[in-house]
Protein backbone atom coordinates (compact mmCIF):
# COMPACT_ATOMS: atom_id res chain seq x y z
CA UNK A 1 0.00 0.00 0.00
CA UNK A 2 1.33 3.38 -0.79
CA UNK A 3 1.47 6.28 1.29
CA UNK A 4 -0.97 7.66 -0.78
CA UNK A 5 -3.49 5.18 -1.05
CA UNK A 6 -4.82 4.62 3.12
CA UNK A 7 -7.27 2.61 4.55
CA UNK A 8 -9.64 4.85 6.66
CA UNK A 9 -11.65 3.56 9.56
CA UNK A 10 -14.76 5.08 10.80
CA UNK A 11 -16.23 3.86 14.16
CA UNK A 12 -18.85 5.29 16.70
CA UNK A 13 -21.71 4.20 18.47
CA UNK A 14 -24.77 3.65 17.17
CA UNK A 15 -27.36 5.99 15.98
CA UNK A 16 -24.25 8.96 15.97
CA UNK A 17 -24.69 9.42 11.91
CA UNK A 18 -21.99 7.51 10.71
CA UNK A 19 -23.71 5.96 7.06
CA UNK A 20 -24.75 9.90 6.82
CA UNK A 21 -21.26 10.69 7.23
CA UNK A 22 -19.78 8.75 5.11
CA UNK A 23 -21.99 8.78 2.03
CA UNK A 24 -21.82 12.62 2.21
CA UNK A 25 -18.04 12.09 2.11
CA UNK A 26 -18.15 9.41 -0.58
CA UNK A 27 -19.82 12.25 -2.35
CA UNK A 28 -17.48 15.00 -1.94
CA UNK A 29 -14.01 12.79 -2.51
CA UNK A 30 -13.61 11.17 -5.99
CA UNK A 31 -11.61 7.45 -5.91
CA UNK A 32 -13.11 6.71 -2.27
CA UNK A 33 -13.94 3.38 -2.03
CA UNK A 34 -16.78 2.41 0.37
CA UNK A 35 -15.93 -1.23 1.62
CA UNK A 36 -19.09 -3.03 2.29
CA UNK A 37 -20.14 -5.49 5.01
CA UNK A 38 -21.29 -8.46 5.46
CA UNK A 39 -23.82 -9.32 8.29
CA UNK A 40 -26.26 -12.08 9.41
CA UNK A 41 -29.32 -9.71 10.18
CA UNK A 42 -31.93 -8.54 7.99
CA UNK A 43 -32.59 -5.98 6.19
CA UNK A 44 -33.67 -2.56 7.50
CA UNK A 45 -36.53 -0.75 5.55
CA UNK A 46 -35.23 0.78 2.87
CA UNK A 47 -31.41 -0.96 2.74
CA UNK A 48 -30.29 -2.63 -0.20
CA UNK A 49 -28.37 -6.34 -0.69
CA UNK A 50 -24.96 -5.19 -2.02
CA UNK A 51 -24.99 -1.59 -1.16
CA UNK A 52 -25.92 -1.14 2.61
CA UNK A 53 -24.73 -4.67 3.12
CA UNK A 54 -23.85 -8.06 1.74
CA UNK A 55 -26.40 -9.92 3.96
CA UNK A 56 -25.35 -13.61 4.76
CA UNK A 57 -27.02 -16.69 6.74
CA UNK A 58 -25.03 -17.49 9.70
CA UNK A 59 -24.14 -20.65 7.88
CA UNK A 60 -22.60 -18.59 4.97
CA UNK A 61 -20.48 -15.98 7.21
CA UNK A 62 -18.84 -18.64 9.27
CA UNK A 63 -17.52 -20.12 6.22
CA UNK A 64 -15.98 -16.72 5.63
CA UNK A 65 -14.68 -16.86 8.84
CA UNK A 66 -13.25 -20.34 8.59
CA UNK A 67 -11.56 -19.33 5.05
CA UNK A 68 -9.50 -16.09 6.54
CA UNK A 69 -11.67 -14.03 4.02
CA UNK A 70 -12.19 -11.34 6.16
CA UNK A 71 -10.21 -8.05 6.99
CA UNK A 72 -11.66 -8.17 10.49
CA UNK A 73 -15.56 -9.52 12.05
CA UNK A 74 -17.19 -9.75 15.36
CA UNK A 75 -20.36 -10.42 16.69
CA UNK A 76 -22.34 -7.18 17.75
CA UNK A 77 -24.97 -7.30 20.61
CA UNK A 78 -24.75 -10.71 21.29
CA UNK A 79 -26.84 -10.92 17.77
CA UNK A 80 -25.45 -10.74 14.57
CA UNK A 81 -22.16 -11.17 12.84
CA UNK A 82 -20.42 -8.06 10.81
CA UNK A 83 -17.42 -8.42 8.97
CA UNK A 84 -15.41 -6.56 6.08
CA UNK A 85 -14.55 -9.13 3.30
CA UNK A 86 -10.62 -8.57 2.96
CA UNK A 87 -11.00 -9.28 -1.11
CA UNK A 88 -12.61 -6.04 -2.32
CA UNK A 89 -10.44 -4.11 -0.15
CA UNK A 90 -7.34 -5.38 -1.18
CA UNK A 91 -8.31 -4.81 -4.73
CA UNK A 92 -9.56 -1.39 -4.47
CA UNK A 93 -5.88 -0.22 -2.84
CA UNK A 94 -3.96 -2.22 -5.46
CA UNK A 95 -5.73 -0.30 -8.14
CA UNK A 96 -5.04 3.16 -6.75
CA UNK A 97 -8.05 4.03 -4.58
CA UNK A 98 -8.31 4.79 -0.81
CA UNK A 99 -10.49 3.08 0.93
CA UNK A 100 -13.40 3.89 4.13
CA UNK A 101 -14.93 1.50 6.35
CA UNK A 102 -17.88 2.19 8.67
CA UNK A 103 -16.84 -0.41 10.96
CA UNK A 104 -17.36 -0.92 15.00
CA UNK A 105 -14.36 -0.17 17.81
CA UNK A 106 -13.52 -4.35 17.69
CA UNK A 107 -13.24 -4.18 13.56
CA UNK A 108 -11.19 -0.80 14.09
CA UNK A 109 -8.63 -2.99 16.47
CA UNK A 110 -8.19 -5.73 14.26
CA UNK A 111 -7.89 -3.90 11.19
CA UNK A 112 -5.29 -1.55 12.69
CA UNK A 113 -3.33 -4.86 14.34
CA UNK A 114 -3.56 -6.11 9.90
CA UNK A 115 -3.21 -2.83 8.71
CA UNK A 116 -1.13 -0.77 10.96
CA UNK A 117 -1.22 2.59 8.15
CA UNK A 118 -4.77 2.76 8.41
CA UNK A 119 -6.38 5.90 9.85
CA UNK A 120 -8.83 5.85 12.56
CA UNK A 121 -11.46 8.33 12.96
CA UNK A 122 -14.31 8.41 15.68
CA UNK A 123 -17.29 9.71 15.51
CA UNK A 124 -18.37 10.82 18.59
CA UNK A 125 -22.04 12.66 19.42
CA UNK A 126 -22.83 16.17 21.00
CA UNK A 127 -24.15 14.21 24.15
CA UNK A 128 -25.22 10.67 25.06
CA UNK A 129 -28.91 12.08 25.37
CA UNK A 130 -28.70 13.58 21.97
CA UNK A 131 -27.51 9.68 20.84
CA UNK A 132 -30.33 8.19 22.72
CA UNK A 133 -32.87 10.61 20.92
CA UNK A 134 -31.18 9.84 17.46
CA UNK A 135 -32.03 5.70 18.22
CA UNK A 136 -35.20 6.67 19.29
CA UNK A 137 -36.11 8.63 15.91
CA UNK A 138 -34.61 5.71 13.77
CA UNK A 139 -37.81 3.59 15.52
CA UNK A 140 -35.89 0.36 14.81
CA UNK A 141 -34.95 -0.64 18.06
CA UNK A 142 -36.95 -1.42 21.46
CA UNK A 143 -36.32 0.47 24.45
CA UNK A 144 -34.26 -2.63 25.49
CA UNK A 145 -31.89 -2.35 22.38
CA UNK A 146 -31.66 1.20 22.51
CA UNK A 147 -30.37 0.56 26.22
CA UNK A 148 -28.21 -1.91 24.99
CA UNK A 149 -26.87 -0.07 22.59
CA UNK A 150 -26.01 3.18 24.80
CA UNK A 151 -23.85 0.67 27.00
CA UNK A 152 -21.99 -0.57 24.37
CA UNK A 153 -21.43 3.15 22.91
CA UNK A 154 -20.37 3.85 26.75
CA UNK A 155 -17.78 0.80 26.06
CA UNK A 156 -16.43 2.32 22.61
CA UNK A 157 -16.07 5.86 23.80
CA UNK A 158 -13.43 4.57 26.25
CA UNK A 159 -11.11 3.50 22.89
CA UNK A 160 -11.60 6.94 21.93
CA UNK A 161 -7.38 7.42 22.92
CA UNK A 162 -6.90 4.90 20.43
CA UNK A 163 -8.19 6.79 17.34
CA UNK A 164 -6.45 8.98 15.56
CA UNK A 165 -9.10 11.80 14.94
CA UNK A 166 -12.00 12.23 16.73
CA UNK A 167 -15.15 14.07 14.60
CA UNK A 168 -17.62 15.48 16.89
CA UNK A 169 -21.46 15.18 14.90
CA UNK A 170 -23.08 18.00 16.06
CA UNK A 171 -23.35 20.55 12.75
CA UNK A 172 -23.63 17.19 9.76
CA UNK A 173 -22.40 20.09 7.76
CA UNK A 174 -19.20 20.95 9.74
CA UNK A 175 -18.92 16.99 10.55
CA UNK A 176 -18.64 16.28 6.92
CA UNK A 177 -16.10 19.08 5.96
CA UNK A 178 -13.90 18.01 9.12
CA UNK A 179 -14.16 14.43 7.98
CA UNK A 180 -13.26 15.71 3.98
CA UNK A 181 -10.72 17.53 5.34
CA UNK A 182 -8.52 14.74 6.99
CA UNK A 183 -8.77 12.08 4.00
CA UNK A 184 -7.18 15.08 1.91
CA UNK A 185 -4.52 15.77 4.61
CA UNK A 186 -4.24 12.16 4.89
CA UNK A 187 -3.70 11.43 1.31
CA UNK A 188 -2.11 14.55 0.23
Amino acid sequence: MSDINKLFIVSGPSGVGKGTLVRQVLARVPDLYLSVSMTTRQPREGEIAGVNYNFATEEDFKKFIEDDSFLEWARVHNKYYYGTPFKPVQNALKQGQSVILEIDVQGAMQVKERVPKSVLIFVVPPSIEVLRERLRERKTESEEDIESRLRTAAYELDHLKKYDYVVVNDILENAVEELVGIIKKETA
